[in-house]
Parts: C-alpha cells; sequence; structure tokens
C-alpha cells in the first residue's frame, strides 16, 4: 500500500504548505488553506511518463504539416467573433462569468444550435455531448424547452448528469461527440484523489485530463467555470494556463445584457467582445451594441458625454454621465460606476488645477451606462466632459463625440485606431468629434464627420460646450 502524507493547499492561488496557516503568503486570503490527504506515488519505470499521444518523437520544422485546420462554424455570431471565426478541433475552452449570469444557458443554446445545424448531411449535424454536475436532465430539458419549444430536431445533442471523470469519458467513447461542454469544472472529480471535488488538486487534474482528452482524440471541449467575488476563477488560477481560451461572461445581473470577453486565445485576438442581451428566450445577439447603449440617451442633458471605446477590434459608443453635488461632510467622495477610481481621481485633479473648478467642495459620482466598465485612457476626455458639465450645468453638444487621453499637464494624447472609433461615430449619425490635435501625419480623417482638435483640455471643452473658431473649409479646428 502507498504511504500517505498530509499537506494544505490554498484554494486561491495554489501554494502547498506542511502545515497549516491562516493565511496564505503568496496571494494574501485568509482560511484558503485547506487539508488533503495525498498518496505517495511510485516511482514509475523509465518511459513510463504519460504525454499527449503516449509516445512521441521529434521531428525537423520543415517536415511539420502546415496546412491550417478549418474552424467549425458557429451559428451565433457573436459568439464566433469572440472565439476568432468559429472553433478549432481539439481545443479547450474555458466559459467563466459570477454565478446566474447566464454561462449554462449561453452554452445550451450554443450546443443545441451546433446539434441543429445540418454540417453533416449524413448526421444531420454536429454530436454534442452536454455533461452536467449541477442540474439533473429533467432541469436541463426545462431550459431547453424555454430557449427552443420543439426540442425533436435536436436528435445529436446528448444529455448525462455526472460528476465521476472517468465515467465521463467512457460516456465520451461511446457517444463520439465532435463537442463535449462540462458544467463545471468545480463538479467533477477523479476517484483516486482522495480530495473534495473542487479542490485546486481535483480542478487541475480534472482540466489536464480535458486537455489531454482534446489533444488526442480530437473533440473540441467546453469547460464552464465559476468566478469567486474577487471575479477570479474559483480554485487555481492554473486553468488559464491549461486551456486554450479563457472567456468571461461579464455584466450585472440587473442589467439586461452581457459581454462576452475574450481574455486569452490561442487561435485569435484576445479582447474580442461579443454582446448579448438576456431576454425570455436565452441571450440573444446584440449586432449594433453602441445603437442599443444609446437607444435611452436624454439629448441636451448635461453631465452627459459619448465616449467611444474599443472592445479588441470592435469601436463601442457609450454614454458616460456625471454628476457633482456639494459635499456634506468634510471629504469630498469620488464614486465610479464602471470607471477606473484611480482614473476619476486624476481626471478631477486635472480639472481641479488646470479648468479651475472647484471639484473639492464637491462629491463627483461618473456612471457607464448599460453596466459597462472602461478600462482604456481613451475615454478620459468624455469623463471630463460629463464632469464638467454637470459642474457648470451646461449640456454637451449632442452631436459630438470626444476622444481622447488627459496628461497631469491638461494636455490630450492621442489614442490609437483613431479612424475606426470616427468612422463607427459617423456611421451612428454623429456629426462632429472632439479629439487630440494630431502632430505626426497618418492615416487621413474619414470625410463624413467634422474633426475638432484640441492641444489641451481646456479647449476641447471650450469645443464641447459650443466656443470654437470656424475655418475656411468648414472645419473646426482649435489651434495649440
Amino acid at each position: 500500500m502507498p504511504k500517505t502524507h498530509t499537506r494544505y493547499v490554498c484554494q486561491q492561488c495554489g501554494r502547498v504548505s506542511a502545515g497549516f496557516m491562516g493565511r496564505c503568503p503568496q496571494c494574501g486570503e485568509y482560511n484558503s488553506m485547506v487539508e488533503e490527504i495525498v498518496a505517495d506515488e511510485p516511482i514509475r519505470a523509465k518511459g513510463a511518463g504519460r504525454g499527449l499521444s503516449g509516445r512521441s518523437a521529434p521531428r525537423r520544422l520543415s517536415e511539420v504539416s502546415g496546412a491550417a485546420e478549418d474552424r467549425i462554424p458557429v451559428p451565433i455570431g457573436e459568439f464566433a467573433r469572440v472565439l476568432g471565426g468559429g472553433i478549432v478541433p481539439g481545443s479547450i475552452v474555458l466559459v467563466g462569468g459570477d454565478p446566474g449570469i447566464g454561462k449554462s444557458t449561453l452554452m445550451l443554446q450554443m450546443a443545441m444550435a451546433m446539434a441543429d445545424k445540418p454540417f453533416d448531411t449524413a448526421q444531420g449535424g454536429l454530436r454534442v455531448l452536454y455533461v452536467s454536475g449541477e442540474e439533473s436532465e429533467r432541469q436541463i430539458k426545462m431550459r431547453a424547452a424555454r430557449i427552443q419549444p420543439d426540442t425533436k430536431s435536436f436528435g445529436n445533442l446528448f444529455l448525462v448528469t455526472e460528476t465521476n471523470l472517468d465515467t465521463i469519458f467512457e460516456h465520451v467513447t461511446t457517444v463520439k461527440p465532435d463537442l463535449l461542454i462540462v458544467d463545471s469544472i468545480q463538479t467533477v472529480y477523479l476517484p483516486e484523489m482522495e480530495s473534495a471535488a473542487g479542490s485546486v488538486s481535483q480542478v487541475r487534474e480534472s482540466a489536464n485530463r480535458l486537455r489531454e482528452l482534446a489533444k488526442s482524440s480530437g473533440p473540441a471541449v467546453f469547460v464552464i467555470g465559476h468566478v469567486t467575488k474577487e471575479g477570479t476563477i474559483a480554485g487555481p488560477r492554473v486553468l488559464e494556463h491549461i486551456v486554450d481560451t479563457v472567456l468571461y461572461l461579464e455584466g450585472d445581473r440587473f442589467q439586461a445584457y452581457r459581454l462576452l470577453r475574450s481574455v486569452k486565445n490561442r487561435f485569435g485576438a484576445t479582447a474580442e467582445v461579443g454582446v448579448f442581451e438576456m431576454v425570455e428566450r436565452g441571450l440573444a445577439e446584440v449586432t449594433n451594441p453602441s445603437e442599443a447603449f444609446l437607444a435611452e440617451r436624454m439629448v441636451n442633458a448635461a453631465g452627459s458625454a459619448i465616449a467611444v471605446t474599443m472592445e479588441g477590434t470592435r469601436p463601442l459608443l457609450v454614454e458616460v454621465q456625471g454628476l457633482t453635488s456639494p459635499t456634506q461632510f468634510g471629504n469630498a467622495r469620488r464614486t465610479p460606476n464602471g470607471v477606473d477610481i484611480n482614473r476619476l481621481l486624476m481626471i478631477a485633479a486635472v480639472l481641479t488645477r488646470r479648468m479651475n473648478l472647484r471639484l473639492t467642495e464637491q462629491d463627483v459620482f461618473v456612471n457607464v451606462v448599460g453596466g459597462l466598465k472602461i478600462d482604456e485612457p481613451a475615454a478620459d476626455l468624455a469623463i471630463a466632459a460629463a464632469v464638467a458639465s454637470s459642474m457648470k450645468d451646461t449640456p454637451v453638444r449632442a452631436d459630438t463625440v470626444l476622444i481622447g487621453e488627459i496628461g497631469l499637464a491638461g494636455e490630450l494624447r492621442m489614442p490609437g485606431q483613431m479612424p475606426v472609433r470616427l468612422r463607427e461615430a459617423a456611421k451612428l449619425g454623429f456629426k462632429s468629434a472632439i479629439v487630440p490635435k494630431r502632430l505626426r501625419k497618418g492615416e487621413p480623417w474619414p470625410q463624413d464627420i467634422e474633426i475638432i482638435e484640441a492641444r489641451s483640455v481646456y479647449q476641447a471643452l471650450e469645443a464641447a460646450f459650443g466656443i470654437q473658431r470656424e475655418l475656411p473649409k468648414g472645419r473646426k479646428v482649435i489651434a495649440a
């Protein structure tokens, strides 16, 4: 019998310790060390190590086939955009998100769409195996009936409720699916391991076995993972290194919109975003998210400005709202929603020093409409305009977008992909755009939108409130 020993493993970062610790020294989390009983493995013979194919041999780079495998097309366009154009056979994808955000609904929708689409005329569609460790088959059928009342056409979609990974592999051998979905990775376990399901060792080893299955047998594997309140995948973060693609389903559960964001993708661009709307029959695609986010905008309202942010390769127009109110306490508050608080503090300091706005006596609130989160600095100018508009009680020009990064000296800096942003604004009917003054030659500005160039935040806000000089050609430019 192999000998056993006890160790303590942090459930957040995976640090292993010989003794119990109240606080993990690596990630700083309290009460995250869990006791595990581990059996010592016997020493394996030489060459007996487990690999992806069991036997490997080095080959010259010139001998390796360079033909790219055809992706499996996904009928859901927003999902295909985030994956990079489709599903790569033999890949493993991790889908994470907060509880109740819609992960299982989205994956069941994709499974039904893939099983129903006639890729192969002989079979009538791809063979999909949906493994659930959290819900019964009857519960999954009820969700499927809500998404699509007629479920008789999904003959290639197989459901099973199972948590034993060895049994799941037996089902895979029997069904031979083209697509395997595991919901969720925290519920499956390997019986030869003593630790409980959802622990660091179980999650890591289960993900490795699923990765070997995908690389050796060929089915594409989708794994659903829970997200903790800190926004990380529950269990070890090594999951993100094991899989090929990491997708996060984001959004406020009280909002209708959901963002499917690509954080890591070995077969496509990262930071891509797909936009969905939660409706009665699941998640519906939002093909024009900018128009949806601006649909309920109040025109000519003080404290509102339009920013153009880039989510991957897609430009999005969002409304940024600002509100200032006299503080009732000694220290003024800065309350952001969808904006980094450090960025808001910097913008408030620049407006106080460079624009002579007395924000030290004002509580400042900033909100991004639609539950979006803006991380890039190109939205600095729109945030500053929304705060200054509320402070002065003067609306920003309704047909104008503001794009630019603000420096500590009050200067404006040019963000990337400016022509793409301007074309998206023009397509949605905006007549002018306030941008930083271009000091280097580049791609010419689009001709169907009026460009207002400014060197400083003071000049940009003058233009936003309707004070600028006219040039003979009709193009409004504020010189440095």
